[in-house]
């Protein structure tokens, strides 16, 4: 679970545009926890926003310090704190359970599955041509009854422009391979960062790909940051 975790850290970005306040002390560890986030210093993070939610911040503002934290949690495989904190956000802000992904990639490692397929039920009204949403549904589904419901409730996607999420799609419907996966990530005249992300994209969902059907050791190969 961790060295998967290690790899969805680089996606999970701290939103940092959630961290603002009128408290000048509150802002002050903010700063700092901004600080620490681009260290990679989840722990420093942490610290620094249990600070300025122990200072009592008004409402929208310990929503943020919330989600936030919530993300570094995650990030430090602390999943329950993580849903905690996220739980606490969205009881601030609930019209953003729809958009809440995070929550639902933390149900599925805290094994709350039935919990996590509902999230991205949710998640897909409001983002439609996501296959990464409709992968974790099907993960989710999948530990929540078996690979053939799981496989039969697959998300149909048809608009995930970015390579190579729409072979990846095929691949968990069954209609493609790890082989083409990772073809389809190498191909094409593209810039080396393009293709670098292309391939960690790949190798993330080949990872989850072979951890769904019970191959811990072929998945490990694909999750070297």
């Amino acid at each position: 679970m961790k060295r998967t975790i290690v790899f969805l850290a680089l996606v999970m970005g701290l939103n940092t545009d959630l961290l603002a306040a009128d408290d000048e002390a509150v802002q002050k560890l903010f700063v700092k926890a901004r600080a620490a986030s681009r260290k990679s210093d989840h722990a420093g993070v942490v610290k620094h926003l249990s600070a300025a939610l122990a200072l009592k911040p008004d409402e929208n503002t310990r929503g943020g310090a919330h989600q936030a934290r919530g993300e570094a949690y995650f990030k430090m495989a602390k999943i329950k704190e993580s849903i905690a904190d996220f739980d606490a956000y969205l009881k601030i802000r609930p019209n953003q359970d729809p958009y809440h992904w995070q929550r639902g990639i933390s149900y599925y490692y805290s094994g709350e599955f039935k919990k996590g397929h509902e999230q991205f039920e949710r998640h897909q009204t409001v983002n439609s041509n996501d296959v990464e949403n409709a992968v974790w549904h099907f993960l989710c589904k999948l530990r929540a009854t078996d690979f053939k419901t799981a496989q039969k409730a697959l998300i149909p996607i048809k608009g995930d422009g970015r390579v190579p999420m729409m072979e990846v799609h095929a691949l968990f419907a069954g209609k493609s391979t790890p082989k083409k996966v990772m073809a389809k990530a190498m191909a094409g005249k593209v810039d080396e960062a393009r293709r670098a992300r292309q391939v960690f994209y790949a190798n993330l969902y080949l990872a989850l790909w072979f951890e769904a059907n019970g191959d811990a050791k072929e998945a490990a190969k694909y999750l070297v940051p």
